[in-house]
């Protein structure tokens, strides 16, 4: 049977990795063929979504390009790409004196690759910030339907790619955020795991780790998946042994030195920077003295539950409310995707990325934005849509359509909260 037409529950097994003598271009080029129409949906949605939000915009007086590229988190990315760190922002606060802000909280990646195309492009760093990000997103869609179409074929593939452009908050994905950079690094991370390269693994997760503090998920998962293949290895190593075969046992052995050599790059990227920063602040916690100071810290989600109860018995903006429902959606996709059994370095890379976003102290309302690389947690529903009837698939489609171009334009144009 078809895993174009009717994908199981469980994942398969990843095919064997193509031999050594095929060229990575064809092999490119191959798979953007067959992920272009995968790729004109998801670019039609995303642009479908930002007229409707330009639209909005100018009936209102506000300037699309200032709210996609010049709000929020990336007034501190442009200020980065412009100038370089060691800003700090001193706001007032009633409660104390003021509150230091630094731009130390953003990780480097994203203002580097803006700084470089302002070098390159007589473009303005908040034009570049839009390029990236969107040249991210299409990456990103690329690699979310290389791992759909790896393991469950080009058809859940398809609506995988459709609906991370539809989820409710898509529009961040359009916007000079790093969320759309962090997801098409680990897409094509975890592509690499699956498919056993791991030195393009592990540079792929350095450079994760590098643009986001939740990127260590990537390293995380690389590391998994590299101590059960070293185990593996060894195991068949050992079996080898017993039948004296010593010229298979080398070549297993001679290999092994590409895992190790991925999972020790993978943290790199993330490590590296929290070290910098540790090292500009004169103490080896710098980077957390940093989150400190912004009100972020992991704590088990002790505060997101005491903002819940808040929620549930006072009044609030209609964001939060929204993204607590999302939250509550992702805990049982989540549930569904483990009893599923994806493949290690999924399961682990969404489980850290949900970990940390639940965790994590303090803008509830961002909380949704964290968990866009998670697209995994997407599968259990592109796997539910394609064994639907076409006209069930298509009403819920249009349904979530609706819902992500309203909302996002709501959260960009009219909703007060931190995105």
């Amino acid at each position: 049977m078809s895993a174009d037409t009717s994908a199981p529950i469980r994942a398969p097994e990843p095919p064997a990795p193509s031999p050594a003598h095929r060229r990575a271009a064809p092999r490119l080029r191959a798979s953007l063929r067959r992920a272009a129409p995968a790729l004109g949906l998801y670019a039609a949605s995303r642009l479908i979504g930002l007229v409707c939000m330009a639209a909005w915009a100018g009936r209102i007086g506000k300037h699309p390009r200032t709210l996609l590229g010049y709000c929020w988190d990336s007034v501190w990315y442009v200020g980065v790409a412009r100038h370089g760190y060691n800003y700090n922002a001193l706001l007032p606060d009633p409660a104390k004196h003021g509150v230091t802000f630094s731009d130390m909280a953003f990780f480097p990646l994203f203002p580097m690759l803006m700084r470089t195309l302002t070098t390159l492009l007589p473009i303005s760093a908040v034009t570049a910030g839009l390029v990236v990000a969107w040249v991210a997103a299409l990456a990103a869609a690329w690699g979310i339907h290389a791992v759909g179409e790896l393991l469950y074929g080009r058809r859940v593939a398809m609506v995988l790619v459709v609906l991370w452009g539809l989820l409710p908050h898509a529009i961040v994905q359009s916007m000079a955020y790093t969320e759309p950079l962090l997801t098409a690094l680990a897409a094509w991370s975890l592509y690499a795991v699956l498919t056993r390269r791991w030195l393009s693994a592990g540079a792929l997760a350095l450079l994760a780790g590098a643009s986001r503090p939740n990127g260590i998920a990537v390293a995380a998962a690389v590391c998994c998946c590299a101590a059960v293949e070293l185990w593996r290895r060894r195991r068949g190593a050992s079996e080898l042994l017993e039948v004296r075969e010593a010229l298979e046992v080398r070549e297993v052995r001679g290999a092994s030195w590409r895992v190790w050599a991925g999972a020790a790059l993978s943290p790199l990227g993330w490590l590296g920077y929290l070290a910098w920063v540790g090292c500009q602040r004169g103490s080896w916690r710098g980077y957390f003295a940093v989150q400190d100071e912004w009100g972020s810290r992991f704590d088990f989600g002790a505060s997101a539950l005491r903002f819940v109860r808040y929620l549930l018995i006072s009044k609030a903006s209609f964001a939060y409310f929204v993204a607590l429902v999302i939250l509550g959606v992702a805990v049982v996709l989540l549930a569904l995707l483990v009893a599923d059994r994806p493949p290690l370095a999924l399961l682990v890379y969404t489980l850290v990325l949900v970990a940390i976003t639940l965790g994590g102290s303090n803008y509830f309302a961002s909380k949704p934005r964290f968990l866009l690389p998670a697209f995994p947690l997407l599968l259990p529903v592109a796997l539910a849509m394609t064994r639907a009837r076409p006209r069930t698939a298509v009403l819920t489609g249009g349904a979530l359509a609706g819902l992500s171009f309203v909302y996002g334009t709501y959260l960009l144009t009219v909703a007060r909260v931190p995105i």
